[in-house]
């Protein structure tokens, strides 16, 4: 029955245990999976294999084909309250937002006149506001998008209003902002800072904040520090609870920021999201890897 988990607080994380279900590889063979986002009405999921500069699309039962190709070095994705994609291109440097149609419009890819770092992860909130990461991973290397200096000088988490096409730095000083995601109410906003990944002594932990109305970050200060690797993407419960990645799995989180049990994967994680018909499936893009497993609640986040 916990093959795949490490129990911290029993009675905390017992409750998200499904004894008899395990940890399914849905697809393998990509070079470095991420942005996994489930889209009901199609049931189906899109993930980007970044290095390999493409978006697949799973189906249950049919496995993965490829969904776009050229990709821009795709990262994040996520869907607006309308239901399109939105896209985070690593490459590209901007975020886009693919249709109904199929046609792609080009949301930022400039702040204050200079070119983006290279965008990483993005959530949407009620209000139809785009929030996204914009770190320099992507023009460190030719990995996982286009080597170059950066234009801005500094990472910063943005703030985006699609309706007006303003675009606010909300946060400005963090060393590599990551995966990012509101509280269920929306009053918090969480964003991963993995600057340990190319500084030892670099943070390793999710931070949190207040929202203010006007959209205004405050009351800074440290949610969870990961204790293995760093945190990457990561995604809320309807409890409130963040389930984040990791280098030994998934960490699940509680509201207060105690972690409360693991979910072992054997590939390094990405990033998460829950889906399925219930939304109790969570859907881990590790690796080369697609694993899937359910648990016992449901993702916050809609559509």
């Amino acid at each position: 029955m916990y093959d795949i988990y490490h129990v911290v607080n029993y009675r905390r994380f017992r409750p998200y245990v499904v004894g008899n279900a395990r940890l399914e590889v849905l697809h393998t063979g990509m070079r470095w999976a991420e942005g996994p986002v489930w889209f009901a009405d199609a049931s189906c999921l899109l993930l980007s294999d970044v290095p390999s500069n493409r978006i697949l699309r799973w189906v249950e039962g049919q496995g993965a084909s490829v969904y776009r190709e050229p990709s821009n070095h795709a990262n994040g994705n996520t869907r607006d309250r309308q239901g399109r994609l939105l896209t985070c291109e690593s490459g590209g440097r901007r975020v886009v937002r693919t249709e109904l149609d199929g046609t792609q419009t080009v949301l930022a890819d400039r702040y204050q006149g200079k070119r983006l770092n290279s965008p990483n992860d993005i959530v949407v909130k009620s209000d139809d506001t785009i929030w996204f990461t914009d770190p320099d991973y992507g023009i460190l290397s030719d990995f996982t998008g286009n080597k170059a200096p950066s234009e801005l000088g500094a990472n910063h988490v943005f703030r985006l209003d699609a309706r007006t096409g303003e675009l606010r730095s909300v946060c400005g000083d963090m060393a590599k902002p990551n995966g990012l995601a509101f509280s269920p109410d929306e009053r918090i906003l969480y964003v991963a800072d993995s600057g340990a990944s190319h500084d030892l002594e670099g943070p390793h932990h999710i931070l949190a904040f207040d929202v203010a109305d006007d959209g205004a970050l405050r009351n800074r200060r440290v949610f969870a520090v990961i204790d293995a690797g760093i945190p990457d993407g990561f995604r809320v419960d309807v409890d409130g609870n963040v389930w984040t990645s990791a280098e030994d799995g998934v960490h699940c989180i509680a509201p207060d920021g105690e972690l409360v049990g693991k979910i072992r994967v054997p590939e390094t994680v990405a990033n998460v999201t829950f889906g399925g018909p219930k939304r109790n499936r969570l859907f881990i893009a590790a690796g080369a890897s697609l694993y899937a497993v359910y648990v016992g609640t449901r993702g916050a986040q809609r559509p």
